[in-house]
């Protein structure tokens, strides 16, 4: 599992487990599994996609950056909001 947090300019909009992320980084779609390497990126504009069990959450990211580290994955986005 790996420990999703997505934080907008206000508040934290999203903090939970997943099974896997999608981002929109600035150069096209990234995709993060349990266990990937450490990596940071900056933002593009696009969904962001957190899979969960039987479900998905998305929301609409623009700008910020991602961080991968040890099965952690903070996402800060300049705007976001739920797709």
């Amino acid at each position: 599992m790996i420990q999703v947090t997505l934080i907008g300019p206000e508040a934290s909009v999203f903090t939970g487990d997943a099974e896997a992320v999608t981002v929109p980084a600035y150069d096209g779609q990234v995709g993060i599994l349990p266990n990937h390497a450490p990596f940071m990126t900056l933002l593009g504009k696009g969904t962001l996609t957190v899979k969960q069990g039987g479900a998905e959450h998305r929301f609409n990211v623009q700008g910020g950056f991602l961080q991968v580290v040890s099965n952690r994955v903070r996402v800060v986005a300049e705007q976001v909001a739920p797709a």
